[in-house]
């Protein structure tokens, strides 16, 4: 009895370990299919995205574009100046004198020649005064000594008198000739001194602080009056690298070449040439000085500022000038994108053979043509490229001027977003 209990427990212990093995077979059969599904769909879903990454097959890429424009160019070289007066003079007295009377005003613009200031003359008056009674009384006796000297001629012929006595009247003439002539050079002297009582303005130009007044005593050498200094033309002076000396000197030899000067502060442009190149290079900074003139009727240059100065030393004509924002700098060199047929991008391998500013004249590319500026870093080779509206509107095609609400739509449908909201 106790055996058929032994064997009834065993083949109860066998059925439990059966009926357990098959429930685990089981569960691990249906987990298998789910996670097979589920990898499946997660592939199926990351091919279009992959696709559309590659360019062709994905959606449509909102960008702007600009056309290349063919036009001359001007290749400049890019320093810093400094505005220089071409005429600037210290105005300082040539006498020891009072200041009688100020003609001018501190900032007021003189022309050259005009009375600036006086000085007191009164004792170059006197001097002069002096100097023409000397002349007038030295004269007097020159035509008394050319009367005697008649005289004794007359008498010569008449054999009163010898022919020395007609000698030394011909010595008192000449010699009071020559006083004469020391008188007129001495009035001369003393009319020179009176005229430095009168200070004019030696050039034109603007005047700057008067530090003399009416009253006020000045000496020579040491007083200063005034500067006059002229604004009108003006120069910019500037340092060139000695790399670019035989440019600067082919653009002086061609007439000067074309000069821009470049305002601080966004206040706008003025336009010169070329004036002056040292006749040496400083051997310390290893750049040569160089100056360029400017009409200055504005007055905007003004001495002593700094401006930005760009000398044009070749002209590149009938360039093709695309905007520098668009070039792709890339391990092969630099690329653009350009509107091909049917709104693809094509890519184009250029050479930039110049760059300013915002331009850079490149080969490579046609005039004319449309080329990728505002999101080009998502564009690929035949990619389908979709204008944005001007203004910040919704996109359209590349030319076609539409709204690109169409555009919108097949760029949702190919990523699977599914219909606007």
């Amino acid at each position: 009895m106790a055996m058929n209990r032994s064997c009834i427990a065993g083949l109860a212990f066998a059925v439990a370990s059966g009926l357990a093995g098959c429930n685990k077979a089981a569960s691990d059969g249906a987990a298998s299919p789910a996670i097979g599904a589920a990898s499946g769909a997660g592939a199926e879903a990351a091919r279009p995205a992959s696709g559309a990454a590659s360019g062709a097959g994905g959606p449509p890429v909102s960008v702007s574009t600009v056309r290349a424009q063919q036009r001359d160019v001007d290749v400049t070289l890019d320093v810093t100046g400094t505005v220089t007066a071409l005429n600037s003079v210290d105005v300082r007295p040539q006498v020891s004198s009072i200041i009688s009377k100020v003609h001018i005003r501190e900032g007021q613009f003189v022309k050259a020649g005009q009375l600036l200031f006086t000085l007191d003359s009164r004792n170059e008056e006197g001097a002069v005064a002096k100097a023409r009674s000397q002349l007038v009384k030295d004269q007097l006796a020159l035509a008394d000594s050319l009367r005697q000297l008649e005289r004794s001629r007359d008498l010569l012929a008449q054999k009163f008198i010898s022919q020395g006595a007609v000698d030394t009247n011909q010595t008192l003439v000449d010699t009071q000739q020559a006083v004469v002539v020391g008188d007129t050079s001495a009035i001369k002297t003393a009319e020179i001194a009176l005229s430095y009582t009168r200070i004019t303005a030696p050039s034109s130009g603007r005047a700057g602080a008067i530090g003399v007044y009416a009253g006020s005593t000045v000496q020579p050498g040491v007083t200063s009056l005034v500067t006059i200094t002229q604004l009108d033309p003006i120069a910019v002076a500037f340092n060139l690298p000695q790399r670019n000396l035989a440019d600067a000197l082919r653009t002086l030899r061609s007439g000067g070449g074309k000069v821009t000067a470049v305002l601080p502060e966004g206040r706008g442009t003025a336009t010169g040439k070329l004036q002056f190149v040292d006749n040496a290079v400083d051997a310390n900074s290893g750049t040569v000085k160089v100056k360029a003139a400017f009409d200055n009727a504005s007055e905007a240059l003004w001495p002593g500022a700094f401006v930005g100065v760009q000398l044009a030393v070749q002209t590149l004509k009938d360039a093709v000038v695309v905007p520098q924002a668009a070039v792709i700098q890339g391990p092969r060199g630099a690329i653009v994108y350009t509107v091909g047929p049917e709104n693809k991008a094509v890519l184009k391998r250029v050479d930039v053979l110049y760059a300013n500013g915002p331009d850079a004249v490149a080969s490579g590319v046609a005039a004319g043509e449309r080329v990728v500026l505002d999101g080009r870093q998502n564009v690929r080779p035949g990619a389908t490229l979709m204008e944005r509206a001007p203004g910040g509107g919704r996109p359209g095609r590349p030319g076609s001027g539409a709204s690109g609400a169409s555009g919108v739509s097949g760029a949702r449908a190919a990523s699977g977003a599914g219909p606007a909201p």
